[in-house]
This record gives C-alpha cells, sequence and structure tokens, in this order.
C-alpha cells in the first residue's frame, strides 16, 4: 500500500475513536447522552438545512462550512469533551485543543494535514464568515437538543437562561434567523423547565 493512502487510512481508524466521546447533551428521546461523532452529522445536517437562512449567502461556501464542522470536533479524540458551562476547564481548552489538533492531523499526508489544521484554526477563531457561520450552527444544536429533551444535561449543571445567553454570545454575529432561534429555543425550555 502507497504510504499516502496507508496514512489516509490511518487518520480515518484514529476518527473512528470519535465515536466513543461522550457529550453531556442528551439525544431528543433521553435514552442516551450523545456521542460527539454523532453531534458532529447531525451539526453538518443543521448546516445544509438552515444554510437556506444565511444574511450573506454570497461571502459564504458551504462546502467549506460542511467541512470546518467535520473536522472541529476531531480534537475531542485526545482533549475530550469540554461543557461549554464549565468555566474552569474552558480557561485552557484552546490550548488542549491545539496540541491536540497538532497530534491529529500529523497522521494525515503533510498538505492534507496542513489543509485541515487551518481549517480547524479557522472555526476556532470565528472571525471569516465560513467560521461564524458554522460555529452558530455548532453552539445552536446542543440548544435544541436540551430544549426537545427533558434538559438533562441543564439541569443537572443548574444553567439558566441568563448563563446561557452569556455563553452563546458568538451566536450573535451568526445569522438573524439563529438569533431568533437561539430566543425561540429559550423560551420553549423556560416554558418546559428544562432551564433554571
Amino acid at each position: 500500500m502507497e504510504k499516502r493512502l496507508k496514512q489516509q487510512i490511518n487518520f480515518i481508524l484514529e476518527a473512528d475513536k470519535l465515536k466513543q466521546v461522550i457529550r453531556r447533551n442528551w439525544l431528543t428521546d433521553d435514552s442516551r447522552r450523545e456521542n460527539t461523532a454523532e453531534h458532529t452529522w447531525h451539526s453538518i445536517l443543521a448546516a445544509m438545512l438552515f444554510f437556506e437562512y444565511a444574511d450573506n449567502k454570497e461571502e459564504l461556501d458551504l462546502l467549506q462550512i460542511i467541512r470546518m464542522i467535520t473536522l472541529h470536533d476531531l480534537v475531542e479524540i485526545e482533549a475530550g469533551d469540554t461543557f461549554i458551562f464549565d468555566e474552569e476547564a474552558n480557561r485552557n481548552k484552546f490550548d488542549r485543543e491545539n496540541q491536540a489538533a497538532k497530534k491529529l492531523f500529523k497522521l494525515l499526508p503533510y498538505d492534507q494535514g496542513k489543509e485541515y489544521y487551518e481549517l480547524w484554526l479557522e472555526f476556532e477563531k470565528e472571525e471569516t464568515p465560513n467560521a461564524i457561520f458554522a460555529a452558530a450552527i455548532d453552539k445552536i444544536m446542543p440548544v435544541l437538543l436540551n430544549t426537545y429533551s427533558n434538559g438533562t444535561s441543564w439541569r443537572e449543571a443548574g444553567i439558566t437562561s441568563e448563563r446561557l445567553f452569556g455563553t452563546l454570545q458568538s451566536i450573535e454575529k451568526g445569522p438573524a434567523k439563529i438569533r431568533e432561534l437561539l430566543t425561540d429555543l429559550v423560551n420553549k425550555a423556560r416554558e418546559k423547565g428544562n432551564l433554571k
């Protein structure tokens, strides 16, 4: 087997470990917590569906957005999932995940590894239109699940609507429709008692 293909296969096999990274969010039927691979797939699906609501579609590249969402959580294989409301764990999250990204993407042929690391970094910085859209989608997904389930991860952590809005401020940079959706979901979650 040629070296390049072998490296790519090794990367795919390493990525399989993402299925074992368990997140704090529960599935909407409350049967179990979701894993990060499921979160990634669900976020990609949402990005495709919600792309029609982008305020600046002419500046966006849906394929680049999908690629960013596909790659950005792979670092959790090494760094683990960091609960967005865990202030202590979030202090060094970027450093831990950056080290994990460098290690993971080195498994690939140099050109692919460099390209994927740069896409990962673009997502993390949330400065380009593509990254802003991708991050808004990524962040709305746990809100969607916690609203339409029993909100167990929010209840366990005692999350309030004020804390939710404060933590998810970066959604404000995203599409107006996603901002509206956030408000609607929070109101629905309050009514259900999923938020303090």
